[in-house]
């Protein structure tokens, strides 16, 4: 059980690692769902992103996009259906990033629904995402 446990811990490890050191000139958010969801950043204002695993800005306002995957449960559909896979993109506006600061984005669902909101490092809600579109995204 404890060279699991040691694999698993090294293995977390390593892929914090292969994040970039963050630019203290720019603000850094950080991704967070479930580990059934999975939420993607996709673009910061109009510009694609290269990595998808987090975003960094420039002070001031943006406009985050980010694409989250989530199971439907059957529950929330009707009876005798089968859960389904959504995909939706959000869109956050947030008008204060700061240098230096480092910013939690969690994202979920309630059924058919997604959410995110936007923290900031003392876990204070700062913004929250509007829906953009769902399907294939």
């Amino acid at each position: 059980m404890r060279p699991l446990l040691l694999t698993a811990s090294l293995l977390s490890l390593c892929g914090c690692a292969m994040l970039p050191t963050p630019d203290p000139s720019q603000a850094w958010v950080d991704l967070r769902t479930s580990e059934t969801n999975t939420l993607q950043a996709a673009k910061v204002d109009a510009s694609e992103l290269e990595d998808d695993r987090y975003f960094q800005v420039s002070p001031g306002q943006h406009e985050l996009h980010m694409r989250l995957q989530f199971d439907v449960a059957p529950t929330n559909i009707g009876p005798d259906s089968q859960g389904l896979e959504r995909t939706c993109v959000l869109k956050l506006d947030y008008p204060e990033f700061a240098a230096g600061q480092r910013y939690n984005l969690v994202a979920g669902s309630i059924g058919f629904r997604p959410w995110a909101k936007l923290y900031d490092q003392q876990h204070q809600l700062l913004a929250r995402a509007k829906e953009g579109r769902c399907g294939e995204v």
